[in-house]
């Protein structure tokens, strides 16, 4: 069974938000492992982790089945920045100011 670090949204919760409430969620756990980097590397690997939880969480659900490719890049991207921005020079300030974006728009829901 697999474990889950955010259970109530893994249950079901989650399929509930919108994308925008779901991005912008996923965009507090990339500030979070933007915070902790280079800090503290047991909270930058814990929020990492929860990001990733959330990022698949979304890839699974059926209503952004039309979105797969678009929220898959953004977690490879995320990916990227983790490792240092190799591949695309992906950078958490720059999926900061990303996510920033969802979160004013899930606060006008």
């Amino acid at each position: 069974m697999r474990k889950f670090f955010h259970k109530e949204l893994a249950e079901g919760k989650w399929f509930e938000l919108s994308l925008a409430e779901q991005l912008s969620n996923i965009g507090s756990e990339v500030n979070r492992t933007s915070k902790w980097q280079n800090k503290n590397e047991k909270l930058f690997q814990n929020a990492a982790e929860r990001a990733l939880e959330l990022f698949d969480l979304t890839l699974e659900d059926a209503r952004w089945r039309g979105r797969l490719r678009e929220i898959g890049r953004l977690r490879e991207i995320f990916c990227d920045a983790l490792l240092g921005g190799k591949n695309y020079k992906s950078s958490f300030k720059d999926l900061e100011h990303y996510f920033l974006q969802f979160t004013f728009l899930a606060q006008n829901y």
